[in-house]
């Protein structure tokens, strides 16, 4: 091949594939966000965000779906639910409002996880876990109408399987790399370095862009977006944040603060009425603190194969 080895184009291919998927790839860049239909709130729900099936998203819908209910089912075994009919109506009426107002491509369906520990979970396919912790740290529905906003967020970019996808390249890219001369086990050492690096500098990109979608779709559902940054603040404090961006799989809390609060001001209209809390959220937690008190079971996080999210 005119003195160039197969491992040489091998690896010039790998290469080339990655370069594409990840400049095309980050669409929680600015060139994204500038485009006008994702700044336009009455397009919601007749646009794309999330990659369909190719480069940037090997996955298709119906694999997602079928990947989304295995991991689900696979994440229940380890994690005790809460089964109460009232806070589960509750919770499924306000996941349909937001998710009406939303671009998500699949069903959604928000369980509550029986735990005191705070925290939320998406994965694959439109499956979202709430943490009981959770839901009783929130102030007002606004705030919990955030988090759920965020969730669905993530499930219209489709953010598992596009992580997914980055991750399988990664690998595919270290091994061209191994035989290309050097020793294995330096080429091994740094390639398995700069995998989890790079990946949660994507990870990073796609929280931007969940802030930005799901900021979009609380409004959309006529809640305050003020809610959105308030919940933020709360979930993330300053003083959680990692010493270094570089090791987080989230962007610290004052640029996603600033984002959001440029977002606010010049894409989302001025609202005449806004929901901030009802009577229906008042009841839905003093029913909720009347139950017995949550357990505190040990999580496990779903693998990177088998897609998820955790907040």
């Amino acid at each position: 091949m005119n003195g160039i080895t197969m491992t040489t184009w091998r690896s010039l291919l790998v290469t080339a594939v990655i370069l594409a998927v990840f400049s095309a790839g980050s669409y929680a860049s600015s060139d994204k966000k500038s485009a006008k239909v994702y700044r336009d709130v009455n397009a919601i729900g007749h646009r794309v965000i999330g990659y369909q099936t190719g480069l940037g998203n090997w996955y298709s819908l119906d694999k997602e779906k079928q990947i989304g209910a295995q991991v689900s089912a696979e994440y229940e075994k380890s994690t005790s639910l809460l089964n109460d009919g009232a806070t589960q109506a509750y919770i499924d009426q306000l996941t349909l409002v937001i998710s009406k107002n939303s671009d998500a491509q699949f069903p959604i369906k928000t369980h509550i996880v029986d735990s005191v520990d705070s925290f939320a979970v998406t994965l694959a396919g439109g499956y979202q876990y709430i943490s009981r912790g959770l839901l009783l740290q929130m102030q007002n529905e606004c705030e919990l109408a955030a988090v759920i906003a965020r969730g669905i967020a993530h499930t219209s970019l489709r953010s598992a399987t596009r992580l997914t996808t980055r991750a399988d390249l990664m690998k595919a890219m270290a091994i061209p790399v191994m035989g290309s001369g050097g020793s294995i086990a330096n080429s091994t050492s740094n390639t398995n370095l700069s995998i989890p690096l790079t990946l949660l500098k994507f990870a990073r990109g796609d929280e931007f862009a969940a802030d930005y979608f799901g900021i979009q779709y609380l409004y959309k559902s006529g809640y305050s977006p003020e809610c959105f940054t308030s919940f933020i603040r709360k979930v993330w404090p300053a003083q959680a944040q990692p010493t270094s961006e570089a090791f987080s799989s989230f962007p610290p809390l004052q640029k996603r603060l600033q984002a959001l609060r440029q977002e606010i001001s010049e894409i989302l209209p001025s609202q005449t009425t806004a929901v901030t809390n009802t009577e229906n959220f008042l009841r839905f937690q003093d029913h909720l603190r009347s139950l017995a008190p949550a357990a505190k079971p040990l999580l496990r996080k779903p693998t990177l194969l088998r897609p998820g999210r955790r907040s």
